[in-house]
C-alpha cells in the first residue's frame, strides 16, 4: 500500500480559499498556481461532470507537475469525503523520469459525492539531498551544505509525530552539526533509512499549491460488478400445444426458476417489459405481420386497455405476484432489474390521454418506430419536444412506482433514441433521492452517444463486445474501455440478447458459447446472458441474420431445463464455475487493471487482471479464440505486471479444472475448444474454490 500523509485541515481550508480567491483571466479561468498543476485525470467534461467510482474501488489520479529552475517538487492527492472533510493525503510518484507526469492510486471508502484535489509543493529536503550528494564528496562548500541540511531537518522534525520517527530526524540534526565527525558520516546520518522513511511520510512542504477540487461520484458496488441473467417470465411454466391456446407462464411459475439461476451464481435477474401488450398491429412469430388469434405479441409493444407502464400483464398475474417474485429473488441474494422501454403500442392509455406526445404524419396517423430495414408497426415512439416537462414528470412517476415495488435497477431500452438532456434530468432526479438506483443503457449506437449517455448519468452501458471477436479487436476495444473511459463508462458484457445472436455463436457451436462466456466473465466486472445461452441456442432466423429463429420476443419459449441437464446439453457447469471464480477473486470484480500479454499465435489471447486492495490477487486468463481447431502457443508474460520479477517461476492453479502448473516468463499452452478452450489461472493460489471442474 502506498504511504499516506496527513494534510492539516487548515491547509485544506487555505487551499479552498486560495482557489476561490484566485485572479481570473479574461476567459474566466484561474491563473496558473505558484507551482503548476496541470492536466489532472480522471476529469470528465473538463470537470463539469463527476468522475465515477464505486465504494472500495481503487483508481489512479494523474497530473502534470513541475516548477522553474532545478529545485525538487513533489505532489500528493487528497480525497474529500461527501461532507468535504479531507482524508489522509496519498503521495504521488513521477511515472517516468523527466516526464513531469505524476500519479497515485486512491480508494474512496463509501458512497456519496466526493471530490479530490492534487497538491504540488516544493521539496527543500529533496533539493538539499541532491546537492549534498554532489557537493560533499567533491569538497564544495562542505560545512555550509551540512549546516543548511541541519537547519532543514530541524524544521522538518516539527512536522513529524514522535511515534513516526521524530527522534531519528532530530538525531540526524545533531550528527549534521557534529564537526568532530567526517563529512561523509554526517551526510550518511541524514540519508539513514529511518530518516528517509519518516520524512517520506511527513515531508517538509513549501509553496503548497492546490488544484481545484475535481468532482467524484462514488456509487454502490453493483454499479460496477455483477452477473446478470435475462429471462422472460411468460415463458417459464408456459404450456404450448399445437392447435390449442398457449398458456402463459406467470410471476409465480417464473419464481420457481430463480433457485436454479441463483445456483449458477447470478446476482441480477433482468426482466423484459412485464406490462400489458397492445393488440393493434401485433406482431406474429418471427416478427411477422399476420398474427394468429393466440399470438402473444412483443413485450416492447407496451400498453392496452389493461394499462400502461405502471401495470402488469394480466397473464403474468398481479402486482402482488410481482412483489412475490422480487422477494424470492432477494431471499436468494439476487436483485431484479426491470426493462424500462419508453415507447407505446397504439393501444397505450397515453395515446388517448396525451396525443401531443407522439409524432403525427401528414395524413394524421401516428408514426411507428423504424430502424431501417426493421419496422416496428406495433410501437409508437414518443416525441419529446412537444412536452418534455410533462413526459419527464410521468417518467419519474412510473420509475418511482416500480422502485416502491423493490426495483432498484433499470435496463433502459434504446436510450439513444431519446434526448440526452431528458435522461440527464431523469437520472439526476432519481439519484438525488435514491442514489442506489442503477440505470443500464442499452445503446448499440455511435461511440459519441454511448460515451455521452455514460457521462451524464447512466451507471452501466451495453457495448460492442458482441462484435469484437478477434484478438486485435478485443485488445483494442478493452484497452479503450479500461483506459480513460473507465472514469465514467462501465461496460456490461452481454454474450447474447434476444436481438443479437452473432455469427460467431451460430457457426461455432458449443465451443463458441464457452469461449465467449469465459471472455465476458473475465474481461468485464459486469457480464450477462440471455436465457437459452446455457443450452447453446444458436439457430438464426435466416442466414446472415442476428435474429433468433422462433424469437422469444414474439412467442412463448418454454424450455425443459431438467431434460437438458440430464442429457448434458448445457454449459451450466461452466457458467456456474465462472461466477464462483468471479466472486472469489477481487481482480475480476474491477475494470481498470487489465494487462494484455504476448502469445505468438493470433488465435490465442492472454490477459491478466490484478487487485491489491486486500492483498495481491492476480488472475491470468488464456483463451483459444478459434472454436473449431486446437491451437498451440508460447505465452510470454510481462512479469512485473503480475507483481513478479522477470526471473521468477511460480505455481499457478487453473480454476476451471483444478490443475496446477509452474509458470515462468515463457510457457507453452495447447487449448482444445472441444475439451479445454481456456485457462483461468490464479497466481500464488489460495484455497480451492468449491465445485467440480467444468468439463
Amino acid at each position: 500500500m502506498p504511504a499516506t500523509g496527513h494534510a492539516p485541515t487548515e491547509q485544506i481550508e487555505r487551499t479552498k480559499a486560495h482557489i476561490v480567491g484566485q485572479t481570473a483571466t479574461p476567459s474566466g479561468d484561474p491563473m496558473i498556481g505558484r507551482i503548476p498543476v496541470l492536466d489532472i485525470r480522471p476529469l470528465v467534461d473538463c470537470g463539469r461532470r463527476p468522475a465515477r467510482a464505486v465504494a472500495g474501488e481503487s483508481f489512479d489520479v494523474e497530473a502534470t507537475v513541475f516548477r522553474e529552475g532545478h529545485d525538487a517538487v513533489a505532489a500528493n492527492v487528497v480525497l474529500l469525503d461527501p461532507a468535504g472533510h479531507p482524508g489522509p493525503w496519498t503521495p504521488m510518484r513521477e511515472l517516468a523520469p523527466g516526464t513531469d507526469r505524476w500519479g497515485a492510486r486512491v480508494t474512496p471508502a463509501s458512497e456519496g459525492r466526493w471530490s479530490f484535489l492534487v497538491e504540488a509543493w516544493s521539496d527543500p529536503v529533496a533539493t538539499w539531498r541532491h546537492a549534498a550528494r554532489v557537493k560533499i564528496p567533491a569538497g564544495i562548500d562542505t560545512e555550509l551544505v551540512l549546516a543548511e541540511g541541519a537547519e532543514l531537518h530541524e524544521r522538518a522534525a516539527t512536522g513529524v509525530p514522535k511515534r513516526a520517527g521524530r527522534e531519528a530526524v532530530l538525531h540526524a540534526v545533531d550528527v549534521l552539526r557534529d564537526t568532530d565527525r567526517p563529512p561523509a558520516g554526517r551526510l550518511a546520518a541524514a540519508l539513514a533509512p529511518d530518516v528517509l522513511a519518516a520524512l517520506d511520510r511527513h515531508p517538509l512542504r513549501e509553496l503548497v499549491t492546490a488544484s481545484r477540487p475535481v468532482p467524484l461520484q462514488v456509487e454502490r458496488r453493483r454499479a460496477l460488478y455483477g452477473s446478470w441473467y435475462e429471462m422472460f417470465p411468460r415463458s417459464e411454466g408456459a404450456v404450448v400445444k399445437a392447435g390449442e391456446p398457449p398458456v402463459s407462464g406467470t410471476f409465480r411459475t417464473a419464481a420457481e426458476r430463480l433457485p436454479a439461476i441463483a445456483a449458477m451464481g447470478f446476482d441480477v435477474v433482468y426482466l423484459p417489459p412485464v406490462h400489458p401488450i397492445g393488440t393493434a398491429f401485433r406482431k406474429g412469430p418471427d416478427n411477422s405481420l399476420d398474427p394468429g388469434p393466440y399470438d402473444v405479441g412483443s413485450p416492447w409493444a407496451i400498453g392496452s386497455p389493461d394499462g400502461g407502464h405502471d401495470a402488469v400483464h394480466p397473464d403474468l398475474g398481479t402486482i402482488e405476484d410481482f412483489d412475490h417474485f422480487v422477494t424470492k429473488a432477494r431471499d436468494l441474494r439476487m436483485e431484479v432489474a426491470l426493462d424500462f422501454a419508453l415507447q407505446c403500442s397504439p393501444d397505450h392509455p397515453w395515446v388517448r390521454k396525451h396525443p401531443s406526445w407522439f409524432r403525427h404524419r401528414v395524413d394524421g396517423t401516428i408514426a411507428y418506430a423504424e430502424n431501417p430495414p426493421k419496422k416496428y408497426q406495433d410501437i409508437h415512439p414518443i416525441d419529446f419536444d412537444t412536452d418534455m416537462r410533462g413526459i419527464t414528470r410521468e417518467t419519474l412517476r412510473v420509475l418511482r412506482y416500480w422502485m416502491d415495488h423493490g426495483v432498484r435497477i433499470f435496463r433502459v431500452d434504446n436510450p439513444h433514441t431519446k434526448p440526452v438532456v431528458f435522461w440527464e434530468k431523469v437520472i439526476a432526479d432519481i439519484n438525488r433521492r435514491d442514489p442506489d438506483v442503477i440505470f443500464l443503457a442499452e445503446a448499440f449506437t455511435r461511440p459519441a452517444m454511448m460515451h455521452t449517455l455514460a457521462a451524464i448519468g447512466f451507471q452501466q452501458s451495453y457495448t460492442y463486445f458482441t462484435w469484437r471477436n478477434t484478438k486485435q479487436e478485443l485488445t483494442e476495444y478493452l484497452t479503450e474501455l479500461t483506459g480513460e473511459a473507465a472514469a465514467y463508462m462501465r461496460p456490461n458484457f452481454f454474450v447474447n440478447t434476444p436481438d443479437i445472436l452473432h455469427a460467431y455463436l451460430q457457426e461455432g457451436g458449443r465451443p463458441a458459447f464457452e469461449i465467449r462466456a469465459v471472455l465476458a466473465a473475465t474481461l468485464s466486472p459486469s457480464w450477462g446472458v440471455y436465457a437459452g445461452y446455457e443450452l447453446c441456442e444458436g439457430t438464426p432466423l435466416r442466414p446472415g441474420s442476428e435474429e433468433y429463429l422462433h424469437s422469444e420476443k414474439y412467442e412463448l419459449r418454454p424450455r425443459d431445463w431438467d431434460a437438458a441437464e440430464r442429457e448434458k446439453r448445457t454449459i451450466t457447469p461452466l457458467i456456474s464455475r465462472l461466477n464462483r471464480i468471479r466472486r472469489h477473486h477481487p481482480a475480476l470484480q474491477q475494470l481498470r487493471d487489465l494487462h494484455f500479454h504476448r502469445a505468438d499465435n493470433d488465435s490465442v489471447i492472454v490477459y491478466s487482471k490484478r487487485a491489491d486492495n486486500a492483498g495481491p490477487d492476480v488472475v491470468l486468463t488464456v483463451v483459444n479464440l478459434d472454436p473449431h481447431h486446437t491451437q498451440e502457443a508460447t505465452v510470454s508474460l510481462d512479469m512485473p505486471a503480475l507483481g513478479l520479477e522477470w526471473h521468477e517461476s511460480v505455481p499457478v492453479r487453473d480454476e476451471l479444472t483444478g490443475e496446477t502448473y509452474h509458470w515462468g516468463r515463457d510457457n507453452y499452452v495447447r487449448l482444445d475448444p472441444g475439451h479445454r478452450p481456456a485457462h483461468v489461472l490464479t497466481l500464488r493460489p489460495s484455497s480451492p474454490i468449491g465445485g467440480s471442474p467444468t468439463t
